[in-house]
């Protein structure tokens, strides 16, 4: 896979001047919203789209009760899911990531607060730091009301306290299904710690989610 290396240097000064959370000017809230799950509950999943899947799978691979993340695509169809096609930025597919969660441990409210700080800005039109393309939007694939109410809520409450000085553009929609992406996407920043897109774009990320949620961070 490649990515637009002629971008790197402006995605290091705009990475580098948000790291704690892309774009915000305002301390970072809790979700007010916050639906817990029944406590028989063991597992639940949640799909999530913020750019180059490589360091949103990052990010939420280092978060407690977190028990899987999966690079693959959403908002498209099977037949058009593989990273060449979906490149064309017309299938409808989002690079996104499938993470599988203990709600007893971490809640999707929880998971969403770190989506919209560290992970990503969402605040940024079709696009993630060098990256263009419909393929590379923030949206929110949720698999039920709840998902859905938490995710409205949070937006409503970010835009209403003006954390962000521009309107987050993150889409809210049913998820219709997830395709996993080619094998060496997966892993794909913790198997390549050196290669310069990961170096200059996702390394921040990590260090924001260790310095802004220590307590939400398995290591």
């Amino acid at each position: 896979m490649t990515r637009n290396r002629s971008s790197l240097l402006v995605a290091v000064v705009a990475v580098a001047g948000t790291a704690l959370a892309f774009g915000a000017h305002k301390p970072f809230p809790e979700p007010a919203l916050n639906i817990a799950a029944p406590a028989d509950k063991k597992s639940e999943m949640a799909v999530l789209a913020g750019g180059c899947f490589w360091g949103v799978e990052g990010v939420f691979e280092r978060i407690k009760g977190v028990q899987s993340v999966v690079s693959g695509f959403a908002g498209g169809e099977k037949s058009t899911a593989q990273y060449e096609t979906v490149s064309t930025g017309r299938t409808g597919h989002a690079e996104s990531v499938l993470i599988k969660y203990d709600p007893q441990q971490i809640t999707y409210a929880q998971l969403l607060m770190v989506y919209f700080s560290v992970a990503h800005n969402p605040t940024e039109l079709n696009k993630q730091g060098p990256d263009y393309g419909t393929q590379y939007r923030s949206a929110i694939f949720y698999a039920s009301e709840d998902q859905k109410k938490m995710a409205e809520a949070y937006i409503k409450q970010l835009n209403d306290a003006e954390v962000f000085s521009h309107p987050i553009v993150t889409q809210v929609v049913p998820l219709k299904g997830f395709y996993a992406a080619e094998a060496y996407h997966q892993h794909f920043l913790d198997n390549n710690m050196n290669y310069p897109y990961i170096v200059y774009n996702d390394l921040p990320k990590i260090a924001a989610l260790k310095k802004q949620f220590p307590q939400l961070c398995k290591r």
